[in-house]
């Protein structure tokens, strides 16, 4: 059972939702039956922000030791200290108005703000003390002096942080979707900042200082007599080198170009990417068979990939799951999602998600008889199924399927030569045969029988149909009507299939459509970019249509001798009226469990 967490939805309190249902629902397992979760991504979420929320509680311990160490007293000290939190707390409440959540990119910029966060109160508290110390007033009266001198640059330098950060949020594309919040946390926080410093952070200096006399200089002994001596030491060496580089602005000059230039040099050879790829905990394994290969094939090929994935020392667990990939859905694809064991087990070198994946790509190539690709996930769930990057190739001069398979071919037999690309593969699934139907609309037209009809028969004879519900044994079913297996098995089964006409008479398939095999793309998952070329009077069977409604519900069959559009809603339990529609038609009805007897099977 998959979850698959909302837009808006909480990722970590939605996992412990999920644990604490089942939990709940465990005692109403069968004898034996038991649930595991082998694929949570809410756990690097959990532990990303966990990190953050570490780094964020250091950067304010460094920021208070740092206060203590150049303002050399608590009270000074506490003033700012109050003031970062308080002002995050404000961040927050935006962000939530904003419509933002707290995850990687804002708790990261919170650890950012911090820093410019707590300059604005440092400011006014220095300047409190300067006055009070060089003129002896109260601190109320050095607190209403100091705001009159540097309120004017509070407000200045606030404007202009905020100008620098507010464009970030007006980019567009997915590059906007995440400098958005992040421009939000820093233009929010600053904003608070300059408040805070116009109002709590003066109303704080005037109530918790002490007054000081006047031409005390605030002479100290001990460690901090020591730093400071150090400190104006460090100062006026950098005061008297600066004196004597002056005087040679040419020489400083050529310096200065030089190391914009090494800086340049060192910015185009560092690689480049959307986002680094992080270890995120698991791994996905892409599998795909050659086109109509069976589902017994792509099974053993799952036993080969767990086997190997399962000796790892890296891997915790591993589930595959059949019928579905990234690259398509059909019998010949799969996939599997890899669970490593914790971080704090894998601190060894080779140990990565990457690592991993690199290790497993390069074993697994040796299996002949599918397409195996272990990938690591993308930064942000949501663009795209893998790290890297997907290149689209289009058949602009109309040159036809086949020319455009060979294109991709030889773009690929290109692209795996080159030093800077690994893994390259082909997505979506490879062509594949398909039963092609052609319907002569003339004849169709001429024999009254319209597309409608032709396309809700086929709909319900490959698929199926719900027809209504009745009471049985004290529970209302579901009846749905589809064509029997073996009435659909072969290409001339569809020619058997009839159709009503406008007048109401029978009309076999036969007399106007006629069927041939084709090579063709296979269709494409939602999740895969895909284009679909419709041609007239042509109908291409590439799937059935609710077929995964078999998938989740336990159907058990009913034989019916009944014409299905006359069938009665209030059937006596296993009896249904007669039906002339076509003898190979059956009734499904959704049963809970599979065990009845008698006229009832399970399929």
């Amino acid at each position: 059972m998959g979850v698959q967490l909302s837009p808006s939805g909480n990722a970590l309190a939605t996992a412990q939702a999920i644990r604490d249902k089942m939990t709940e629902l465990e005692r109403y397992f069968p004898q034996g039956m038991s649930w595991t979760v082998p694929y949570d991504s809410s756990r690097f979420v959990k532990i990303s922000i966990g990190k953050v929320v570490e780094t964020l509680v250091e950067a304010v311990a460094l920021v208070f030791l740092v206060m203590f160490l150049f303002l050399q007293n608590w009270r000074y000290t506490v003033i700012p200290t109050i003031v970062v939190p308080i002002a995050l707390l404000g961040t927050f409440a935006v962000l939530l108005a904003l419509g933002f959540s707290i995850n990687v990119l804002t708790m990261f910029g919170m650890v950012l703000v911090i820093g410019i966060v707590v300059d604005d109160a440092i400011v006014v508290v220095e300047n409190v003390e300067r006055i009070m110390s060089e003129e002896g007033l109260s601190p109320r009266e050095a607190t209403r002096k100091a705001m009159g001198q540097i309120s004017g640059a509070i407000v200045g330098i606030t404007v202009v942080l905020i100008s620098v950060f507010l464009p970030l949020a007006f980019f567009s594309g997915s590059v906007g979707n995440i400098y958005r919040q992040f421009a939000a946390v820093m233009g929010v926080s600053i904003a608070f900042s300059a408040f805070f410093a116009l109002s709590l952070t003066p109303a704080l200096c005037a109530t918790l200082l002490k007054p000081v006399e006047a031409g005390h200089h605030h002479a100290k002994t001990g460690f901090f007599g020591g730093f400071n001596r150090g400190f104006s030491r460090t100062a006026k060496g950098y005061e008297g080198w600066l004196a004597k580089l002056l005087p040679r602005a040419g020489r400083s000059l050529v310096i200065y170009v030089a190391i914009v230039a090494a800086a340049g040099v060192v910015y185009m050879r560092l690689p480049t990417s959307f986002l680094p790829n992080e270890d995120q905990g698991t791994m996905l394994v892409n599998i795909q068979l050659p086109p109509g290969a069976t589902q017994e094939r792509t099974r053993a090929v799952i036993e080969q990939v767990e086997g190997f994935m399962l000796k790892q020392p890296e891997v915790q667990s591993m589930v595959g799951v059949l019928g579905f990939s990234f690259s398509g859905q059909g019998q010949n694809a799969a996939l599997a999602f890899v669970t490593l064991k914790d971080w704090s087990e894998r601190t060894g070198p080779g140990s990565s998600a990457q690592a991993v994946a690199g290790r497993a790509f390069g074993a697994l190539a040796g299996v002949r008889d599918a397409f195996i690709f272990p990938l690591s996930p993308p930064p942000i769930p949501e663009l795209g199924s893998a790290s890297g990057f997907s290149f689209r190739l289009q058949d602009r001069g109309g040159q036809g399927f086949d020319a455009l398979m060979a294109a991709r071919n030889q773009m690929m037999g290109m692209a795996s030569k080159s030093p800077v690309l690994t893994q390259v593969r082909p997505d979506g699934l490879e062509p594949a045969p398909q039963l092609q139907l052609d319907i002569d609309r003339d004849k169709a037209a001429a024999l009254g029988v319209g597309y409608d009809s032709i396309a809700t028969t086929l709909a319900t004879a490959l698929g199926s149909a719900y027809v209504n519900d009745f009471p049985n044994a004290g529970r209302l079913q579901r009846v749905v009507v589809q064509a029997d297996a073996p009435a659909r098995m072969q290409p001339d089964d569809l020619l058997r299939l009839t159709v009503n006409n406008a007048k109401g008479q029978v009309v076999p398939f036969a007399a106007f459509a006629s069927t041939r095999w084709v090579v063709g793309a296979t269709t494409a998952t939602p999740r895969c970019a895909s284009a679909a070329v419709r041609r007239p009077a042509t109908a291409r069977v590439t799937r059935w249509p609710r077929w995964k409604s078999s998938l989740l519900n336990c159907l058990q069959v009913l034989r019916l001798n009944g014409r299905a559009s006359h069938v009665k809603k209030s059937w006596p339990a296993r009896r249904l009226t007669s039906c002339t529609h076509s003898p190979s038609w059956r009734c499904f009805c959704v049963w809970p469990r599979c065990t009845k007897a008698g006229p009832f099977r399970c399929r």
